[in-house]
């Protein structure tokens, strides 16, 4: 959000540029095209083409980390289903214990 003193601010300097209204149409459009492009500069705004840029790669980061979340729940459900397969194979059977 603009605050209201950046508004005000960007006003006033616009009303002193139109002041001199006896120079060329030219000139009063520079100065007002340097007076928003300042205050814009002052906002931090980002061009559309960066933003879209910037949502790109935030798409992409998105599918690999969704890619990624998939491949370590298959890594742990392999390493669970190997760790339950051992288990069962080192715990001894009420059969083991009497045939010893």
């Amino acid at each position: 959000m603009v605050s209201q003193d950046r508004i005000s601010r960007l006003a006033q300097q616009i009303g002193e540029r139109l002041q001199g209204a006896s120079q060329a149409p030219e000139e009063i459009q520079k100065g007002v095209q340097q007076v928003v492009r300042g205050a814009f500069d002052r906002l931090e705004l980002v061009s559309r083409e960066d933003f879209d840029i910037l949502m790109d790669v935030l798409q992409r980061t998105r599918a690999r980390v969704e890619a990624l979340e998939k491949q370590v729940a298959s890594l742990e459900a392999a390493v669970e289903a190997r760790n339950g397969s051992a288990t069962e194979a080192e715990t001894p059977t009420d059969t083991d214990i009497e045939t010893r």
